[in-house]
């Protein structure tokens, strides 16, 4: 698989929708991960991110054009002990939940599919990373209805160990704009990573499309010591 230019990927592509990408800086010293929403409808544009916790969640910016909270508002990260849980939805919840009593990111998953959002049917997409020990490893999770058919739900699980230097995966929900949404196919995206977290940042917030996006979320982990830094990019201030 080629690694892709991350710019050039967001750039080309006016809606990917909800996006993750997960990799390991070219210096090998810090985990990354970049999660971004993007929207059509005022309802998913009228949104931000905040701190909550360790971790982040959307809120309306303007409460009072809120229309419905539902599939727009949760908890995009949340952390379990060594584990960052990303996803695009309140399978966040699901994940952290079900692994706090036992069970895999993957069996966690098995619990639910893709969004009841017709005729759309919106892909969910995770990942999970794992930062111990000064070792480091993740996954990547997407739930999709089969070809537009939401009598089976389709689920693909992909894991990276041990990852290498300078390489990342990205994921995301649509393959483009369009009517309805064409859910993403294929595997996770090999993308070059950059070792700076704003110099990251930056690129993949000022690479997206200028009307759709609404908010970007950046963490560096450094995978020695654990230590965070994390950033927030919201279009709606």
């Amino acid at each position: 698989m080629n690694k892709l230019n991350l710019e050039n990927e967001l750039k080309a592509n006016e809606y990917p929708g909800r996006g993750i990408v997960v990799g390991k800086t070219p210096d090998g010293k810090h985990a990354a991960i970049a999660y971004f929403i993007m929207g059509r409808s005022e309802n998913s544009r009228n949104r931000v991110f905040v701190e909550d916790g360790d971790g982040i969640r959307t809120q309306a910016f303007d409460p009072s054009k809120l229309s419905d909270p539902s599939l727009i508002i949760y908890a995009p990260v949340r952390v379990l002990d060594n584990y960052t849980i990303v996803t695009n939805g309140d399978q966040t919840d699901t994940v952290y939940d079900l692994m706090s009593e036992g069970s895999t990111f993957e069996q966690s998953l098995l619990t639910r599919e893709f969004e009841p959002d017709a005729p759309n049917y919106t892909p969910r997409i995770s990942a999970i990373l794992n930062v111990e020990d000064g070792g480091f490893d993740y996954s990547m999770s997407i739930l999709k209805s089969n070809n537009g058919n939401p009598d089976a739900c389709n689920r693909y699980t992909f894991d990276y160990e041990n990852p290498v230097n300078g390489e990342g995966h990205f994921i995301h929900t649509y393959m483009h704009d369009g009517n309805p949404l064409p859910s993403f196919e294929g595997e996770p995206k090999l993308v070059e990573m950059k070792d700076d977290m704003d110099e990251f940042g930056d690129l993949v917030w000022n690479s997206l499309n200028e009307d759709n996006k609404v908010s970007l979320f950046i963490r560096y982990i450094n995978i020695e010591d654990g230590t965070v830094k994390s950033k927030i990019y919201n279009k709606n201030k």
